[in-house]
């Protein structure tokens, strides 16, 4: 099985810490040039210094705020400009939590530009670059709430639904260049935003209780670490998945109901 990704450059976005973090090192393990984008200089560099370099490696970062779309264009196009780009890990903050009924329509419309526009943006960036090397892996990674919507995310699970809706769409235009486009859906993960869900659902004196419910609720009975989304998302990159494109995969320990 083909798992190099040697010669390859990859874009990861959201890289500094988690999910993004860890991806960026494995892809890197098997070969890959990495271009980290995160919002902190100095969280950037300490990222950077994590990526191995046994393959000769030339690893990068560039400054964007997912917030600002603006940024996130100028950012891209310095990368595309500097080097053809055949992976892209779209990856960022997920939405405030709380009930649909509490949200403001300024909770949607920064949750749309932050996820699905900047999206976008990132991908008529890489797109020529990826036919003209007639390769290409767009991965997103979004949330278990694609297959089945999660309690208190009401803002979350809508956008969460129109970038999977958007990634389809996207994968059936893009499929004749061999460019496949996925969504890894992680569960509940050893994250900053794990801790921030624990804190939310509980107090000092019940938080080990509620992260027992929660563990409860996994079939395997634990938390997800990020290196095991990571590895499915360094699958999806490779090109041993050279047929596996539109679908939404969830990496979750089976906690997902629907089938």
């Amino acid at each position: 099985m083909n798992l190099s990704l040697l010669n390859k450059t990859a874009v990861i976005c959201g890289s500094t810490q988690g999910i993004g973090l860890a991806t960026a090192i494995i892809l890197a393990r098997l070969g890959a040039n990495c271009v980290l984008i995160a919002r902190n200089d100095e969280s950037l560099i300490n990222a950077l210094k994590e990526l191995p370099l046994a393959d000769g490696q030339q690893h990068a970062y560039a400054v964007a705020d997912f917030s600002d779309p603006a940024t996130v264009s100028t950012a891209i196009q310095k990368i595309v400009a500097a080097d053809q780009v055949e992976i892209l890990i779209n990856n960022s903050g997920g939405p405030k939590p709380g009930p649909i009924t509490a949200a403001l329509t300024d909770d949607f419309e920064q949750a749309f530009s932050q996820h699905l526009v900047c999206n976008h943006i990132l991908v008529q960036a890489v797109l020529p670059g990826m036919k003209a090397a007639g390769y290409g892996r767009i991965i997103n990674i979004v949330s278990t709430s694609v297959k089945t919507p999660l309690p208190n995310l009401g803002v979350s699970n809508t956008i969460r639904a129109a970038v999977a809706g958007w990634a389809k769409t996207l994968s059936n235009e893009v499929g004749e260049y061999n460019i496949t486009v996925n969504n890894v859906l992680p569960g509940l993960t050893q994250t900053t935003r794990y801790t921030k869900l624990l804190d939310s659902l509980s107090d000092a004196t019940n938080k080990d209780d509620v992260e027992k419910q929660l563990t409860n609720s996994i079939p395997m009975k634990r938390i997800g670490q990020p290196e095991e989304i990571g590895n499915v998302i360094a699958f999806l990159a490779s090109p041993a998945a050279s047929y596996v494109t539109g679908v939404s995969i969830p990496v979750d320990g089976g906690r997902t109901p629907a089938i």
